[in-house]
């Protein structure tokens, strides 16, 4: 399949801006257009102002929607637009819900009224399979969706969704299911959050790094790999099959934790934070990449302890930036 023109959703987005950088670095060739808020941040596509397209939009706008289509036409779409916040969707589940799933019905829907016929990747989510039995450890694509928090039903939703308009519209529609990835734009992650946490005392700008859950488990993927995973599957994936994308280390949120301690110049001091546990939580969350490998070739470029040093780095700059600004005020 040759592509030359894509739409992001949620392009200002953490996961969004990743992919636009990806397909501009290593795809020059391809038109990318990108779907945001109006009111949502540049910071994260600054580098990329003059090869990209961004349209100001609201998927719960279904007008806004189909203007963008109508004048974008796109060869193929990644919707990654989403409230993706486990924790907070517990405080306010009607956002979650109302946000991801009828911005969904409003993308597809506005696909069909602008009569087009792009490929479309519904970018889930592991959190989708809830909490799996250990007998049932990897989860394959065929495992049930148990989903546990209202995030997680937005995304299972979104999901089911997806297979219906492939079934009733013959839409091209491959569904992925994203395993915990490393996105330093992403703070709200236990990884991210560690290591802002770490380099932020390092840089004496807090006293103490605070956590949730540290037995869950999870099988962690490079942001990198996980960008470029998007793309294979763009190519290669067939509408309406599902694919578990996902990396190949798996670790304990506390022994992750464990190896930035060891990492940091200084001594940290850590404490459970109560407000940081969730009312339900995943703890084991291992995939099957077998289906996903054996149809684009795809396999990992970078290991683990190169994508925590990826992830710590970015937010050490971070904290020197921050103690700049602090000197200034």
């Amino acid at each position: 399949m040759k592509i030359t023109k894509v739409l992001i959703t949620g392009i200002a987005g953490s996961g969004g801006s990743y992919l636009a950088e990806y397909i501009a670095n290593n795809h020059p060739e391809v038109e990318i257009h990108g779907l945001a808020y109006a009111r949502s941040t540049r910071l994260n596509l600054k580098t990329l102002d003059k090869r990209i397209v961004r349209h100001e939009a609201d998927l719960i706008d279904f007008g806004s929607v189909l203007s963008v289509l109508n004048k974008t036409q796109p060869d193929a779409i990644f919707h990654l637009a989403a409230y993706a916040n486990v924790r907070a969707s517990f405080l306010t589940p009607n956002t979650f819900l109302s946000n991801n799933i009828i911005g969904t019905s409003n993308l597809f829907e506005a696909i069909r009224a602008a009569h087009l016929d792009p490929v479309i990747q519904l970018c889930s989510t592991s959190e989708v399979y809830g909490q799996v039995d250990p007998k049932d450890i990897p989860i394959k694509e065929s495992a049930p969706l148990k989903p546990t928090s209202p995030y997680a039903v937005s995304k299972a939703t979104q999901d089911l969704l997806g297979w219906s308009y492939f079934n009733s519209y013959q839409m091209r529609i491959i569904r992925t299911r994203m395993f915990s990835y490393l996105n330093p734009r992403r703070s709200d992650l236990f990884a991210s959050s560690f290591c802002k946490q770490v380099a932020w005392i390092e840089r004496d700008l807090q006293t103490e790094l605070t956590h949730g859950n540290l037995e869950s488990v999870r099988t962690i993927i490079d942001i990198r790999d996980a960008m470029r995973a998007y793309w294979l599957a763009i190519l290669h994936c067939r509408p309406g099959e599902i694919y578990n994308i996902g990396g190949t280390t798996t670790v304990k949120v506390g022994d992750f934790l464990d190896k930035l301690i060891l990492l940091s110049s200084v001594p940290i001091k850590t404490r459970c934070d109560p407000e940081l546990l969730r009312p339900a939580d995943v703890t084991l969350q291992i995939p099957c990449v077998d289906k996903f490998s054996k149809e684009t070739g795809w396999e990992p470029q970078y290991n683990f302890d190169e994508s925590v040093m990826y992830l710590l780095e970015y937010w050490r700059k971070k904290a020197d930036d921050e103690v700049r600004l602090r000197a200034f005020v």
